[in-house]
């Protein structure tokens, strides 16, 4: 609808949104979209509508109908039709499904986030989008699963001196029934210092063939150069490491062993075992660390012998000795894992029940994926020395010693 000749643009415009109310900005979307149409079409026939021209092509045939979602709301737009062939406003809509690809970003931003598929529904009513389902939003958020896809099975350049592994468990449904099943997360430290997550799947159960399937996956995509790996004390797990990155030394994190050694002592106890057993880590040197793991089974044996022998056994809670003193509190526990896996769980425990296990690597892939890459651009996690360098190192203080 053109503004009439004799009245000034301005005071036209005025009146528009003043007649418009309550939305006057959606009215004025409508009115631009549809004089550019106008101006299209007109193109196309060769003249203006009713227009008598020698150079006509073609005449209009009236209008066609089409919900168009956008911020301001679904507006409904008056497409015209031609007499001869058809026209359709590319530059405005796509064929098909057109509010579905714009919204892409945005709901699953909101999946990423956490929020359900019913909440999503509801948070693009408020955006003024209609007839939005439930199953249009889940089929929106497999829209993620390409990307999904790329980060898991992309290639691994090596090496990665340390090697985090740790599984959480996330409620699903499958065959009928509400089961437990392991998300399998692997985080490593490459060449440049920077954390890197290696790995996700997702298995039935966290045993075994779960984690040696897991860790041979990582080996065909690249993974090498592992010096230590620290995980909890899962026999599978353990089993898997020795087969699959063998030479690669295995520290076991010593949060779990603590709460581990914790249920041989009586509860009125646990301050004070506790107080003892972090004191080994609390040494400035390898040697003091060993020193001080034998001083602590022999003030437990007294007291506590079941824990003493559990202590006295964990040899393996001492791996980290080996490394660089300046690493000690990046790779003798497992904490840094427990923090990543405290933002999937942020996610992933107002979902509550994922439907099946392909909507929890695309929920917990995406969230992985979006750490991974802010992990990309901040400080350097560890400084990591060349093997030559620490290998001179190692023989610069042997000879200085002899």
């Amino acid at each position: 609808m053109a503004a009439p000749a004799s009245i000034d643009a301005i005071e036209w415009l005025r009146k528009q949104i003043e007649e418009s109310a309550p939305d006057p900005l959606k009215t004025m979307l409508v009115e631009m979209v549809n004089v550019l149409m106008g101006a299209e079409v007109d193109a196309i026939c060769g003249a203006g509508y009713r227009e008598r021209s020698g150079e006509r092509a073609n005449s209009r045939n009236g209008y066609r109908e089409r919900a168009w979602d956008t911020r301001v709301g679904t507006i409904g737009l008056q497409i015209p039709k031609l007499r001869q062939g058809s026209y359709f406003p590319t530059w405005l809509l796509e064929p098909r499904r057109r509010a579905e690809k714009a919204l892409t970003a945005v709901v699953a931003e909101a999946y990423l986030l956490g929020v359900s598929t019913r909440k999503v529904e509801d948070l693009v009513q408020t955006l003024g989008i209609e007839r939005l389902s439930k199953s249009q939003v889940s089929e929106l958020a497999k829209e993620l699963d390409g990307v999904v896809k790329s980060f898991r099975e992309r290639p691994l350049a090596g090496p990665y001196k340390y090697v985090w592994l740790d599984a959480l468990f996330v409620k699903c449904r499958e065959d009928g029934r509400i089961v437990n099943v392991a998300c399998l997360v692997a985080v490593g430290v490459n060449g440049d210092g920077r954390r890197e997550i290696l790995g996700l799947d997702v298995v039935a159960e966290e045993d075994g063939a779960g984690w040696l399937a897991f860790l041979r996956s990582l080996r065909a995509r690249g993974l090498k150069g592992v010096e230590l790996v620290i995980s909890d004390a899962h026999a599978g797990l353990k089993d898997a490491i020795a087969s699959v990155l063998r030479g690669a030394a295995w520290q076991r994190c010593r949060t779990h062993f603590i709460r581990n050694l914790l249920t041989k002592v009586p509860k009125a106890a646990h301050g004070i075992v506790a107080t003892f057993v972090r004191t080994i880590f609390a040494q400035p040197d390898a040697e003091s660390v060993r020193a001080q793991h034998a001083r602590t089974v022999e003030q437990l044996q007294p007291r506590f012998a079941a824990a003493a022998k559990m202590l006295a056994d964990a040899e393996e809670i001492l791996a980290f000795t080996a490394f660089p003193k300046e690493h000690w509190r990046q790779i003798w526990s497992n904490n840094p894992q427990e923090r990543l896996n405290r933002e999937i769980r942020r996610r992933t425990d107002v979902v509550g029940i994922f439907p099946n296990r392909e909507s929890i690597v695309r929920l917990v892939g995406a969230v992985l994926c979006e750490l991974n890459d802010d992990w990309a651009v901040v400080r350097r996690y560890m400084t990591i020395a060349p093997r030559e360098e620490v290998i001179d190192t190692k023989a610069l203080v042997k000879k200085t010693a002899a």
